[in-house]
């Protein structure tokens, strides 16, 4: 039995009572499973009765513990009773507990924060250009033209577009400093590799030849104690390169892919270019119409939201990281920052990320999307066909917890079809102002 008090911020005020059968009997498991913890004289430890240790150490010895086992059942109960969306752990605390009279406590609990939608019908997204030009295919066998160049020795003075291959040997203030030191290094000129202002003082040296490049380091450079300070690189350079580029034809094509003209490359990227257009677009008009149906809602999201949100972000880079062979300290270290800094930098995008899935499920509610059992079915098929595995096997391995995310999956989905099916499309200017 249950009591409910709304409070502000969205919170409520629950006094909830265990009646005193349901605390005796956990008083009795407490003890059973908590008696070794005390010393009786007279009796071997865990073996002394109730009474007697209660007469010991206090009527209310097995309180904590009895407590602790039972309250949980009676506030999930409350919850359901007042039909309670809870969105974080809540504060308890008891007002009165005894053997014979049972308990009656207060469970204080953030509630998922009511959404005033706005209008998220009609919002306006750029026109579908699905189009890929000969032009665009064109610049892409160019790409590839340009992966396939080589560079080869040439007497001559060094042009923009060549690359030299040199000794390098900085200083500031005539003090030598890490990391301003290399030995056959490459570089290719205007390629923008190096410092500003660094490749234009090579061109028109030669291989052989010697000359100080005076540079200053950017005032926003990663090495702090470089940031701003002028410097002077000693250069050596001992080869000068020009790049030559392939011939478009035939054998190019058959060297690079598994086809044997360039008419056939050119058709097979036309229609990989047209797939991840498509996609590119689908992909940008969903976020813009989702985008827009958030903005013009309004919502006061709990700070415990957006905390547990840039907890889950947080925990998705370390296991990134992991992936990578490094280590949230380490990574941590390169960047020079700390991890009150990086959830500081979370916050407005994890803000954003809970306001959206509030927006959505409010939508949901609105227009009553539920996820039919031919959905789930549908879901479950694709996760057994991406995991290989048999329609049946993998239907009878999930659980109740399994198929309720599947099927929130499954609403999800078709509210954000709901809402990109009803944007309106404009001209791509006039959806970006």
């Amino acid at each position: 039995m249950a009591t409910l008090e709304r409070l502000e911020g969205n919170k409520a005020k629950l006094t909830i009572t265990i009646d005193a059968e349901t605390f005796r009997k956990a008083l009795n498991e407490a003890y059973k499973k908590t008696a070794g913890r005390y010393a009786v004289q007279g009796f071997r430890k865990g073996k002394a009765p109730r009474r007697i240790i209660e007469t010991y150490y206090g009527e209310g010895v097995f309180y904590e513990d009895a407590f602790d086992a039972c309250w949980g059942d009676a506030y999930d109960a409350a919850i359901d009773e007042h039909e309670l969306f809870a969105v974080d752990r809540p504060d308890v605390d008891i007002e009165k507990i005894s053997e014979a009279e049972g308990v009656v406590f207060n469970a204080v609990v953030q509630l998922k924060p009511e959404v005033t939608l706005g209008e998220y019908k009609g919002i306006a997204v750029p026109k579908a250009d699905y189009t890929v030009s000969d032009e665009d295919v064109d610049k892409a066998l160019e790409t590839e033209r340009e992966n396939q160049a080589r560079f080869v020795d040439v007497d001559r003075p060094a042009e923009d577009g060549d690359r030299v291959l040199l000794d390098y040997s900085g200083s500031v203030d005539g003090e030598k400093f890490d990391g301003g030191t290399a030995e056959d290094q490459t570089l290719v000129l205007g390629s923008h590799t190096f410092i500003p202002g660094f490749e234009e003082q090579l061109v028109g040296i030669k291989a052989g030849e010697s000359r100080d490049v005076n540079v200053t380091f950017p005032t926003e450079y990663h090495a702090e104690h470089l940031a701003g300070k002028a410097a002077v690189f000693a250069c050596t350079v001992k080869a000068v390169q020009k790049k030559e580029l392939p011939e478009i034809n035939d054998e190019l094509i058959g060297d690079i892919s598994e086809f044997e003209t360039v008419d056939a490359w050119k058709a097979d990227k036309k229609a990989k270019m047209l797939e991840e257009k498509k996609q590119y677009m689908d992909n940008m008009r969903e976020n813009l119409a989702v985008k827009g149906a958030c903005d013009n809602a309004q919502v006061d999201i709990p700070d415990c939201m957006i905390e547990r949100q840039i907890d889950y972000m947080m925990q998705d880079l370390k296991y990134r990281l992991q992936g990578s062979g490094l280590d949230m300290d380490t990574y941590m270290k390169y960047l020079n920052t700390t991890e009150a800094d990086m959830r500081k930098n979370y916050r407005t995008e994890a803000e954003a990320r809970v306001k959206m899935q509030l927006v959505i499920d409010a939508i949901a509610k609105a227009e009553n999307v539920q996820a039919t059992d031919e959905d789930i079915e549908e879901e479950i098929r694709k996760y057994a066909e991406n995991s290989g595995t048999d329609v049946e096997t993998f239907r009878a391995q999930l659980s109740q917890g399994d198929r309720e995310y599947l099927a929130d999956r499954v609403a999800v989905d078709k509210t954000v079809k709901l809402i990109v099916d009803a944007a309106v499309e404009t001209e791509p200017e006039k959806a970006a102002e």
